[in-house]
């Protein structure tokens, strides 16, 4: 018998792909917002180049404006579109909020601060609502936010010309604490027109990216738009972080909806009424899937700078504005083919 030990190879070394060096690039193609910034940089430049007022001061004080008007409730739908659902009632819901506001506030007396309050507290509570059904029925919330859309809609329509005999609010800026509420939501911060909106737009977005990147919420609303079953698994309150996503969307289609009645000094029935596609259609651009679990919340405001520059910068190149439906409608097309394609790419460089 032979006493010669018997040469035994030693384990393969398992390596984690957490762990594993990456290049530049691929980091980059795993970014989500990679190409919404990528498009806004060129639209950008076009426009720039093409007009005079586009790269003024005053030119990006009108883009920004608009942006900021989109991406306010555009960073909570993109939010709840990586949670897995949907909200169609975000658009109305700004005309929902002015007009409950103004009615508050000029015909039942209130200040209007306490106006500002109630009116959180109702969107909230339709963000509840939306967000019970679609837990408690299993329905897409497709569906049910639809049907809360034509609600809101009939609401607006028919309540408001019950009470003032019209369709609009007006007056408001003779109610108690109209400049006071006016100075922090609906005001300009410079000489160039840059409008308050702006700051909450852009603080908006760091708190909801800090919240997907940093937090244990973060976590539950990627785990929740991923794989829900595998998330309730691991003890993920799926029906919990689903409800407060549609309040999330509600109070910030709201907020949006007091920015614009208080600029303004009025507010009307037909407020907001479409403008849900755009904050989804930033969100997709932004890069998140229609499918869930995946998109962040810088994208979904980078896609609303795109759709702001764009409409600004049509206006200024003296085209007629309905090329803006079709600049919507090719963008949203591009981004969802760009945007898989860098999927592709970012998973196919992890191999």
């Amino acid at each position: 018998m032979s006493n010669q030990a018997t040469a035994v190879e030693p384990p393969a070394a398992v390596i984690d792909e957490r762990m594993a060096e990456v290049s530049l690039l691929t980091k980059l193609l795993r970014r989500p917002e990679l190409g919404a910034l990528l498009a806004a940089a060129m639209i950008g430049l076009f426009f720039a180049l093409t007009t005079d007022e586009f790269g003024t001061l005053d030119g990006a004080a009108n883009w920004t404006d608009v942006a900021s008007t989109i991406g306010i409730p555009a960073v909570a739908v993109a939010l709840l579109m990586i949670g897995g659902e949907f909200d169609l009632s975000a658009g109305v819901m700004t005309g929902t909020a002015g007009l409950f506001m103004g009615v508050m506030a000029t015909e039942v007396g209130m200040n209007m601060w306490l106006a500002i309050m109630l009116t959180l507290v109702a969107a909230a509570g339709v963000g509840f609502i939306n967000g019970y059904m679609v837990v408690r029925t299993k329905l897409p919330s497709f569906i049910v936010t639809l049907a809360t859309f034509f609600v809101l809609q009939g609401v607006n329509l028919a309540v408001t010309k019950e009470i003032t005999g019209t369709v609009r609010v007006s007056g408001l800026s003779t109610v108690d604490g109209f400049e006071s509420a006016k100075s922090i939501f609906g005001d300009s911060f410079s000489t160039y027109g840059f409008r308050l909106s702006v700051l909450w737009w852009v603080g908006f977005t760091i708190l909801a990216t800090w919240v997907l990147a940093r937090t244990r919420v973060g976590n539950w609303i990627f785990g929740v738009g991923g794989d829900p079953v595998a998330a309730r698994n691991v003890g993920v309150p799926v029906a919990r972080v689903k409800i407060g996503l549609f309040m999330t969307t509600a109070l910030a289609a709201a907020l949006t909806g007091i920015m614009i009645a208080l600029r303004l000094g009025s507010t009307q029935a037909s407020q907001g009424v479409g403008e849900e596609f755009q904050y989804i259609i930033a969100a997709v651009v932004g890069g998140c899937l229609l499918t869930g679990g995946f998109g962040s919340a810088i994208g979904a405001a980078v896609g609303a700078l795109i759709i702001g520059m764009a409409f600004i910068g049509i206006s200024f190149s003296g085209w007629d504005t309905d090329w803006r439906l079709l600049f919507l409608g090719v963008i949203l097309l591009m981004a969802v083919l760009i945007n898989n394609f860098v999927r592709r790419s970012a998973e196919g460089a992890r191999k």
